[in-house]
């Protein structure tokens, strides 16, 4: 007869567990597998991406490639993981909000055979879309900008003549994820971990929100013309996770241009000093450099993404229903 531990969880209970966190298991368990040079391309003038390899290669070798990883892998599973779960639990108070408003909720809707997407589907998905994205931002931030720093460390220097003499930008060379992120405590105190957040937020804000959005909608109408009866066939998924991280990225590419950019002018400054702060520039071909890699890795990374995400969350749901 088995013994079960008072302190450990029995197999029932795990899965109890499992299904009522179904989604931030999911969620992050995705983000692992999914997440694996266009900040450099956003920060810094080259000619194309195969010019920012080479020079990064020159100049930094072999580590160039994966300087400022610890914390994009760290920032990426947390951030989706409490942005998955915030948007889960935005989107069903909407549709109640929404339903109570127009008759009938979006979320009925959006899982009835044949559907279609509606101004209130849309609004549902969109805020939120929103709503994970400006508060999850709150997270993101200080992890982004470690990993700008950590990035284009050696090009600040590269790029500036005088950074052998300059501290400040000589200081960022050679570091690792925490050891960047207590030398910008160090020159900009603890609230520098958030310099850049207004960009930062307006990003996530606007950029989520489509994000959202374009992934229900898409799902929903390749169903449709599918003529599935599940609402997250394989194909419906991995087409629809594909599409929404190419159209995010190309709606807000400049928004995160202008952050990234400012971001940069941060780090060579210390507290104190005035740091110019770029404008948004939708009609500027120069915000755009970058794009195309982050375009094809995030249609990549989204549809690997979200088709581990809806099996795993098939799978989990699958499971007893948890303990009341």
């Amino acid at each position: 007869m088995p013994i079960h531990s008072p302190v450990l969880p029995t197999l029932q209970q795990r899965k109890h567990w499992a299904k009522q966190y179904r989604t931030e298991i999911a969620a992050s368990s995705s983000s692992l597998l999914s997440t694996f040079a266009a900040t450099r391309m956003q920060a810094y003038r080259f000619n194309h991406f195969v010019d920012c390899v080479q020079h990064t290669f020159k100049t930094e070798g072999y580590k160039g490639f994966w300087r400022g990883c610890l914390a994009p892998m760290a920032s990426v599973t947390l951030v989706r993981t409490v942005s998955f779960s915030i948007y889960q639990k935005a989107k069903y108070n909407y549709s109640a909000a929404i339903g109570k408003a127009i008759g009938e909720e979006p979320l009925v809707t959006v899982n009835r055979p044949g559907s279609i997407p509606t101004l209130g589907t849309v609004l549902c998905f969109g805020a939120a879309g929103a709503t994970a994205g400006g508060l999850v931002a709150v997270i993101a931030c200080p992890f982004e900008l470690t990993k700008l720093s950590a990035q284009i460390a050696v090009l600040m220097a590269d790029r500036n003549k005088s950074s052998v003499t300059d501290p400040i930008r000589s200081s960022y060379q050679q570091k690792g994820t925490l050891s960047t992120a207590k030398n910008i405590i160090l020159h900009r105190g603890v609230m520098g971990l958030y310099s850049g957040f207004g960009f930062h937020f307006l990003r996530d804000t606007i950029g989520t929100g489509i994000y959202f959005t374009t992934y229900e909608s898409t799902k929903q109408l390749l169903v449709k013309f599918q003529r599935s009866n599940s609402p997250t066939s394989p194909l419906s998924v991995a087409m629809a996770g594909g599409l929404c991280g190419l159209v995010s990225w190309a709606c807000i590419y400049p928004i995160d241009s202008a952050k990234t950019h400012y971001q940069r002018n941060c780090l060579t400054k210390a507290k104190g000093q005035p740091v110019k702060i770029p404008r948004i520039q939708f009609n500027n071909a120069s915000m755009y450099r970058g794009l195309g890699v982050s375009m094809a890795r995030s249609c990549i990374i989204n549809t690997i993404f979200f088709s581990s995400f809806e099996f795993w969350k098939k799978k989990i749901n699958s499971l007893p229903d948890p303990i009341r």
